[in-house]
């Protein structure tokens, strides 16, 4: 554990607990792709099969629980709150998923540290989450008009990912033998995605704007 590993962690529970904190309380989905956090579900559902098998730290086996319950909770709300799930924009939010799932599915069986069932499907939860962000950008290109929950949860998302860089940055220089490209590779794509995000939510904050997207 380094600062930059806690902080990246930090930071993806910080954007989890925005997202719940805009559901539970306002009672709205407006803005959320449901797309993305179903594919976020699966991700955490892939990448944690060794929960009750592999025991790592109490904190580790903390967040694991945490991001398994928040995902799966969170698309629960979208799909059978009766208030929340009024505001989901269904017809927006039409990113199709076979785009995302069908190519990280290829890529984990042929490129992989070792061809075992755990260890492919850790790999694939990399690579889907490297793009799962893809259904929630294009719904925010298409509706333009971001709240600021919804454009603080998606910043939040990027920026524990970023900082999760300077993690790997920090072990490779101080942990010998430290080189694990699939996952660096994945962080590195998934962080790029947020680029243009980023550049629109920081214009919008230096000038105290309303976050807005091209179309």
């Amino acid at each position: 554990m380094n600062i930059f590993r806690l902080a990246g962690d930090m930071t993806h529970l910080a954007s989890v607990l925005v997202l719940l904190l805009k559901i539970h309380t306002i009672k709205s989905c407006a803005g959320i792709s449901l797309k993305t956090q179903e594919l976020y579900a699966v991700v955490f559902a892939t990448r944690y099969l060794d929960i009750f098998t592999d025991f790592i730290s109490v904190y580790n086996t903390i967040m694991k629980l945490i991001f398994l319950g928040s995902s799966f909770s969170i698309v629960w709300y979208i799909r059978q709150h009766k208030i929340v799930r009024r505001s989901y924009d269904k017809d927006q939010d039409t990113f199709r998923y076979v785009f995302i799932v069908l190519p990280c599915t290829f890529l984990a069986l042929i490129i992989n540290e070792k061809f075992t069932f755990k260890e492919v499907m850790w790999t694939f939860s990399l690579y889907l989450e490297a793009v799962a962000i893809l259904p929630q950008l294009v719904l925010l290109q298409r509706t333009r008009n971001i709240d600021n929950l919804t454009g603080q949860y998606v910043f939040l998302l990027g920026a524990y990912r970023a900082l999760y860089i300077l993690n790997w940055i920090y072990r490779y220089f101080t942990e010998p033998h430290y080189v694990h490209w699939i996952p660096w590779i994945a962080g590195i794509v998934q962080t790029l995605l947020y680029g243009d995000f980023f550049y629109y939510y920081f214009h919008s904050w230096k000038n105290n704007k309303k976050l807005q997207l091209p179309a």
